[in-house]
């Protein structure tokens, strides 16, 4: 093959290497990008049951159901559940990596940076509940000892997730907010969805 023609095959490869990077910074998940100029309509009390988005609006709901940090939310509370007795979850600790338990365990067990989820509760926020990942360890648990180094950093993945907002206002347009009635607004918020080793920025 010529020069010519192997410069032209490189030439359209290439955007198709570059695409899937370039979607993942601009892409936005569940229904697209929010329109921030768009007014969003003033729902009076009466129609919004217990001050929950209207119908049409959760309906939407089962996009919802395919992100992590909302399907995980049931197994959290049922696990909530069965930990009543024991008393109250304890506060984030760095655990030992012991090889007998990490064929059993789960990936955010057996990670060398470690992370458990609790549940995020917001009452003007839909979904109101979310599952937020917490890092266990400072450092990362290193390979050779099963204990934490102090040679890497924890840092928390987040996912962007869009959501709706539920906010005072009033029908008839005026200043002041009328009780029971809300407006929902789209927004993008960050979800900590769990934890991976880096590069501390300074030695340690």
């Amino acid at each position: 093959m010529t020069l010519l023609p192997r410069l032209l095959l490189l030439l359209g490869i290439l955007p198709l290497t570059w695409l899937p990077t370039s979607r993942a910074h601009h892409s936005h998940p569940l229904w697209g990008a929010p329109h921030p100029h768009r007014t969003p309509r003033c729902y009076s009390a009466e129609e919004l049951p217990d001050g929950q988005p209207p119908p049409h609006l959760l309906a939407r709901s089962a996009r919802w159901e395919q992100a992590l940090p909302v399907a995980l939310v049931s197994s959290l509370e049922a696990e909530g559940h069965r930990r009543q007795p024991q008393g109250a979850l304890a506060g984030p600790q760095c655990p030992v990596l012991r090889p007998e338990e990490v064929l059993t365990a789960d990936t955010h067990q057996r990670s060398i940076s470690p992370w458990r989820y609790r549940i995020d509760t917001d009452e003007s926020r839909y979904p109101q509940k979310l599952a937020f990942a917490e890092c266990l360890c400072r450092g990362c648990i290193s390979t050779r000892t099963g204990q934490e180094t102090a040679a890497l950093n924890s840092v928390r993945l987040h996912q962007s997730l869009l959501v709706l907002r539920r906010r005072p206002c009033s029908p008839d347009g005026a200043e002041a907010t009328s009780p029971g009635a809300f407006a929902f607004h789209t927004e993008f918020i960050r979800v900590p969805v769990g934890c991976t080793c880096v590069l501390p920025r300074s030695a340690p």
